[in-house]
């Protein structure tokens, strides 16, 4: 009886899920980036505790759910993917793709101090990759995972080591959901906000949804460079 109230509420395919990911990264996206220094978002709408709400705090904390579902969704796609190695070629093709328009939305030039999320990404895709290798010793998988969180830190990945840990919970702790909301809800920098995207993932029924094949594959991909170049260039005026 208790499967069957379960399943009920399981309602969120894949594609759902994806879409969701990727609004509420455009609306942190465009809060963080264009926003910022306009005084009717920033401008305070009343006080929660110490904490003053403003229109770009509210965007922002949406923007904290984008994190989290891109991480579930990517370790979904570990699990059912039917070629591992295309799946990590293709994170970090993109990985390298983003990296132009992640450098010029930030700083306006080609060149940033830190790296896009999609290295994030493929850093957990290898060290999930890693751990479950049985062709390699134990210790050669924790030492691999261990030097990936030594790159994420001194490579400035976005979310850092922090990014990688947290693609690491949100697998190895599949089956505990409740010990996977507390761990991965720590990881986070923005912690309950962010923990927030454990409401859409609990409803999550495990169907892929509506996005098939190539196009909508990869338009999923293009999606995160296309829309920092867009953004990039509205905040340094060349639509002006």
């Amino acid at each position: 009886m208790e499967a069957t109230r379960t399943k009920k509420w399981q309602i969120l395919s894949g594609s759902a899920l994806k879409i969701m990911a990727m609004v509420t990264m455009l609306i942190d996206h465009v809060a963080c980036y264009l926003l910022s220094h306009e005084d009717v978002f920033t401008q305070t709408l009343f006080t929660l505790g110490d904490t003053r709400v403003s229109w770009y705090y509210i965007l922002r904390s949406i923007g904290r759910l984008a994190f989290p579902l891109y991480v579930f969704l990517l370790t979904e796609g570990f699990i059912y993917t039917r070629n591992r190695l295309r799946y990590g070629v293709n994170l970090f093709l993109f990985a390298l793709l983003s990296e132009i328009p992640w450098n010029f939305v930030h700083s306006g030039t080609w060149v940033y101090q830190s790296q896009n999320v999609f290295f994030t990404l493929f850093f957990g895709y290898v060290a999930l990759c890693l751990i479950e290798s049985e062709k390699l010793p134990t210790a050669a998988r924790l030492a691999g995972v261990l030097s990936l969180f030594v790159l994420a830190y001194f490579f400035k990945a976005d979310y850092g080591y922090a990014g990688i840990a947290t693609v690491l919970a949100m697998y190895l702790l599949r089956a505990w959901p409740v010990a996977r909301v507390a761990v991965c809800t720590c990881l986070f920098s923005a912690t309950w906000r962010a923990g927030l995207a454990f409401v859409p993932i609990s409803l999550y029924s495990g169907e892929r949804g509506f996005i098939k094949g190539r196009i909508g594959k990869y338009a999923c991909y293009i999606f995160y460079p296309l829309h920092l170049l867009l953004l990039g260039l509205v905040r340094y005026g060349f639509f002006s």
